[in-house]
C-alpha cells in the first residue's frame, strides 16, 4: 500500500515563500518571520483565490478586443491598412513565412488563451477541493508562471516595426488599439499567477489556516 502524502500544513509547519524553508510558526495568529531570510511568514495569502479570479476574468475580457482590434496601422500612398494579430498570421503564412506565422500564432493567440484556461482550471480545482491531480496542477501553474513573459512577443514585434518603418511621407507604421488590450492580457495573467498562493493547490480546498492570511 502506498502511503498518503503528508503536507507541511498538516504537520503544523509553514513554508517561507522567499527561501522555501519549512518553519514551525511561533503562534497561529502571528507566525512570525523566517529565521533564515527574515521574510514575514503567512499560512496562506488572504483572498488570493478571489484576487486571481478577478484578474483572470479581466484578462479574458481584454482578450476579445486584443484579437479584434488592429495591433498595427500602416500608412502608405495607397491608404491606411489595419492589421490584427490573426490577419498578421495569415499574411505571414500566405507570404511563405509559415515558421514565423506559427510562432506568432502560438505566442500571441494560443499561449494567452492557454494561460487563461489553465489558471481557471487550477482555481476551480482549489475551490472544489479536488484531492487528485495536485502534482499535475502544480506543474501547470509553474509553466504558466514561467512562460508569462514570452507572451509579449507580439508587442516586441510591433515596437520594432514601428521604430524601423518610419519613412514619411512614403510610409509609416503606428501601433493600433489592440496592442493596449493585448498588453493588458499579458500583464493581468502574470499578476494573476503571482497573486495565487500555490500552496492552496496542495490544500485542495483551502485549509482552515487560510483565514490567518
Amino acid at each position: 500500500m502506498s502511503a498518503l502524502p503528508v503536507s507541511a500544513a498538516s504537520q503544523g509547519l509553514i513554508g517561507c515563500e522567499a527561501c522555501h524553508l519549512l518553519v514551525r510558526p511561533a503562534l497561529a495568529a502571528e507566525p512570525g518571520h523566517c529565521p533564515r531570510c527574515g521574510a514575514e511568514l503567512e499560512f496562506r495569502r488572504a483572498g488570493s483565490v478571489q484576487k486571481a479570479w478577478a484578474l483572470v476574468i479581466a484578462a479574458a475580457i481584454c482578450y476579445i478586443p486584443a484579437n479584434l482590434l488592429p495591433v498595427m496601422v500602416s500608412n502608405t500612398f495607397a491608404g491606411a491598412e489595419d492589421d490584427t494579430i490573426i490577419s498578421g498570421v495569415i499574411y505571414l503564412y500566405s507570404s511563405g513565412s509559415w515558421p514565423l506565422a506559427l510562432i506568432v500564432l502560438i505566442a500571441s493567440v494560443m499561449v494567452p488563451i492557454g494561460k487563461l484556461l489553465a489558471l481557471g482550471w487550477v482555481l476551480l480545482a482549489i475551490q472544489r477541493g479536488r484531492a487528485t491531480g495536485r502534482q499535475e496542477r502544480m506543474r501547470l501553474y509553474r509553466i504558466v508562471h514561467i512562460i508569462g513573459k514570452w507572451s509579449m512577443l507580439d508587442i516586441f514585434v510591433v515596437t520594432f516595426t514601428v521604430a524601423l518603418v518610419q519613412l514619411p511621407p512614403l510610409m509609416s507604421v503606428a501601433p493600433g488599439e489592440g496592442v493596449l488590450f493585448f498588453a493588458a492580457v499579458v500583464v493581468l495573467t502574470m499578476i494573476a499567477a503571482e497573486s495565487l498562493d500555490p500552496r492552496l493547490i496542495w490544500d485542495g480546498g483551502g485549509s482552515p489556516q487560510e483565514a490567518h492570511g
